[in-house]
């Protein structure tokens, strides 16, 4: 990167972390984007720590450098070395920018700061749309067995209606004996 050169938000975007719970930059990266080295930028936070409470920058577990080192390519320098890093949040990277003090640090913090509110309106729009999500869910929950009983119904109104089933053979249409029904009264044969 050249000394004259701005980054562009969507450059400092992809190397903002999720540690922790909270949106990071790296020591290394933030050096890098204020053109100085990582040493440099790692001393002047050891001077001047009393500007950077734990809120605004933590150093990494030797676990969370191994999975952070797995996950982001542009960071497989740092599986070689013998420190761990520093992460430094929004206010952290704004506070390194101050105590470095250089025309760069100061312009890119600019940028650095723009990438974390775009960051943070993502993430409150994909809130929206989760808790959106969520009501349609519980609105339409009552709904699954009313679509099923209204599906059970229109199957039932597109089957075709039961026909009687003639039977086959020869059927002879007489009528039936008067004999054996009930109701009917039978004469009493006299005998002499």
């Amino acid at each position: 990167m050249s000394e004259n050169e701005v980054v562009p938000v969507d450059q400092i975007e992809n190397i903002i972390l999720v540690i922790r719970g909270q949106k990071v930059i790296l020591d290394r990266d933030l050096a890098q984007l204020y053109n100085v080295t990582t040493k440099r930028l790692n001393e002047q936070v050891r001077r001047n720590r009393s500007r950077f409470p734990d809120d605004f920058i933590f150093r990494l577990t030797a676990k969370e450098k191994a999975k952070v080192v797995a996950n982001c390519d542009h960071l497989s320098t740092v599986k070689f070395s013998p420190s761990l890093p520093y992460a430094f949040t929004e206010h952290g990277a704004i506070m390194a920018a101050s105590v470095i003090n250089s025309p760069r640090a100061i312009e890119v913090s600019i940028f650095v700061v723009r990438a974390f509110v775009r960051l943070r309106k993502m993430v409150e729009t994909h809130t929206e749309l989760l808790q959106k999500v969520g009501e349609l869910e519980d609105r339409l929950e009552g709904h699954d067995e009313q679509i099923q009983a209204i599906f059970e119904a229109i199957r039932q109104l597109m089957a075709p209606p039961e026909t009687k089933k003639k039977k086959i053979g020869f059927m002879a249409k007489e009528k039936k004996a008067a004999y054996g029904r009930r109701g009917v009264k039978r004469k009493k044969a006299k005998h002499a």
